[in-house]
């Protein structure tokens, strides 16, 4: 009996960096608009999450030429976007367009990670602050300002 020497199969992996913050072309367009009319063209779009707003968290957005070193640093559609990593989790997986109509325009992030959001969308809950009976729910829009139900809240989207 003949017996072949087989070499082990190699297998190889590719990493994948994933954008944690994804820009839509029209978003993108009107950010570097913007940073054009502001002399800010070297500039990166800093997204962020603070404390605070009717549902407990709420989004920023804003032009910063510096950077943490522990800042996640990345590009998408062609702009310089920043993340720090306090604000990572709650954001990763979210996209950001922006939207121009008769009613109004601005831009509007579309989180994963809300169960939750504000009326006007710059406030949002994650499951991990939702109260209890809340896990499971699909991710709501409105709702913690009183926006819908004629109440006005505190981000005086009502």
């Amino acid at each position: 009996m003949i017996r072949e020497e087989t070499a082990p199969a190699v297998r190889t992996t590719t990493f994948v960096t994933l954008s944690p913050v994804t820009l839509s072309a029209t978003a993108a367009a009107k950010l570097s608009e913007v940073m054009a009319q502001k002399g800010m063209t070297d500039a990166a779009l800093r997204v962020f999450v603070s404390g605070g707003g009717c549902s407990g968290l709420q989004y920023g957005m804003a032009f910063d030429n510096e950077m943490d070193e522990a800042d996640q640093v990345f590009e998408s559609e062609g702009v310089k976007v920043v993340v720090d990593p306090v604000s990572l989790p709650y954001l990763q997986g979210a996209t950001i367009d922006f939207t121009d109509s008769l009613m109004g325009g601005g831009f509007k992030i579309e989180n994963p990670n809300a169960v939750s959001s504000c009326g006007c969308g710059t406030s949002f809950k994650t499951s991990d602050q939702a109260s209890s009976g809340a896990e499971g729910e699909a991710k709501a829009q409105g709702g913690g300002c009183g926006s819908h139900g004629g109440g006005g809240g505190g981000c005086g989207c009502g």
